[in-house]
C-alpha cells in the first residue's frame, strides 16, 4: 500500500514527534497539521522550501484529500473537534484516531456517524520534546483500539515508528491509561522526591539527579529483563526490617506514609519472590508502627 496522506490535528509536542518520527522513516508520502498558534512553531517540519509539512491555524481539511486523520490534543478537546470533523467535506471511509490513553473511540461519535472508521492511537513513550521525542517513538510500543480500516492506520502508523501494538478494549482503556501514568509519570514524580530527600542530604543536586537517574534507569532494565518481583532490591527485598525503621524515623511530613505505602507493594513483591514469613511480618510490624 503507498504512504499515507496524514493528517495530524494538534502540533503540539506529541503530534510534532509523531510526524516526525514518520517522516523520518519515509512512512507518510505527506504531512499536514492543524493548530491553535497563528502560525507553527519552530520544528523541523517547517523548515525548508518546501517544508516536509504544512501549516493551518484553521480548523479545516488540507488541500490534498488526507487517507488518514489523527486527534493529538487534549483529552477534552477531543469531543468538539470530532464535532467539527464531523461536519467538514471529508471522504466518509477515512479513518480517524484519537491519540489519547483514557478515553475511547466512543469520544468519535459523531465521526463514526458520518461512516468514518474510528480508532485509539496511544504512545507509550515519554514525550517531553517535539522534536527528541521522535527517537523516543522509534520502537515503542502503541496501545491500538478500534477495527477495519482504523486499524489499519493505526498498525501502519506503528510500522513507520518501528514499534509494536498492543489491543487495548474499550472497557479497560481508563486502567491501561493509569498503569501507564505509575509507570511513568508517578516513577518521575517519585524522582523528584528522591531528589528532594537527597538534597536534605546534603548531596549536591547535580550529583543527586545523575546517580538517581542511573539507579532508576538499573532497575527499569531488571524489570524489563527479571519482572517485577526478582528485580526487586534493598531493604525490603532482603527482610531487613531495622533499615526500614530507620528511615521512617528520619522521613517526616507527607514523605513517610508515602514510603509505607510503597513498602507495602515492595513487600508483596518481595513475598512473592520468596521473602520468608517471618522476615515479611518483620517488616509489616515496622510499616504498622509508622502508621
Amino acid at each position: 500500500m503507498s504512504a499515507d496522506r496524514l493528517w495530524i490535528v494538534g502540533a503540539g509536542r506529541l503530534g510534532l514527534a509523531l510526524g516526525l518520527a514518520l517522516h523520518r522513516s519515509g512512512a507518510v508520502a505527506s504531512l499536514a497539521y492543524s493548530g491553535r498558534r497563528a502560525e507553527p512553531t519552530a520544528h523541523p517540519l517547517f523548515d525548508g522550501d518546501p517544508p516536509p509539512a504544512t501549516y493551518s491555524a484553521e480548523l479545516r481539511a488540507p488541500a490534498e484529500a488526507p487517507t488518514g486523520i489523527v486527534l493529538a490534543v487534549p483529552d477534552g478537546a477531543i469531543p468538539a473537534v470530532a464535532a467539527v470533523l464531523a461536519g467538514l467535506p471529508l471522504a466518509p471511509d477515512t479513518p480517524v484516531l484519537h491519540a489519547s490513553g483514557a478515553l475511547s473511540v466512543d469520544v468519535l461519535a459523531p465521526l463514526a456517524e458520518q461512516g468514518h472508521p474510528v480508532g485509539g492511537l496511544h504512545a507509550l513513550a515519554a514525550v517531553a520534546d517535539s522534536v527528541a521525542g521522535a527517537e523516543r517513538l522509534r520502537g515503542a510500543t502503541f496501545g491500538v483500539e478500534g477495527e477495519g480500516e482504523a486499524r489499519s492506520l493505526a498498525l501502519r502508523i506503528v510500522e513507520g515508528c518501528g514499534g509494536r501494538a498492543v489491543a487495548v478494549p474499550s472497557d479497560g482503556k481508563p486502567l491501561y491509561h493509569a498503569a501507564a501514568v505509575f509507570a511513568a509519570n508517578y516513577a518521575v514524580a517519585l524522582l523528584g522526591v528522591a531528589e528532594r530527600l537527597m538534597g536534605q542530604a546534603g548531596v549536591a543536586p547535580e550529583d543527586a539527579r545523575t546517580a538517581l537517574a542511573g539507579l532508576a534507569a538499573g532497575a527499569v532494565e531488571n524489570v524489563a529483563a527479571r519482572g517485577p518481583a526478582a528485580a526487586l532490591t534493598g531493604p525490603v527485598a532482603r527482610g531487613d526490617a531495622e533499615t526500614v525503621r530507620l528511615h521512617l524515623a528520619r522521613l517526616s511530613g507527607a514523605d513517610r506514609p508515602l514510603y509505607s505505602l510503597l513498602a507495602r507493594e515492595a513487600l508483596a513483591l518481595a513475598r512473592d519472590a520468596g521473602l520468608p514469613p517471618d522476615a515479611v511480618a518483620r517488616i509489616a510490624e515496622r510499616l504498622e508502627e509508622a502508621t
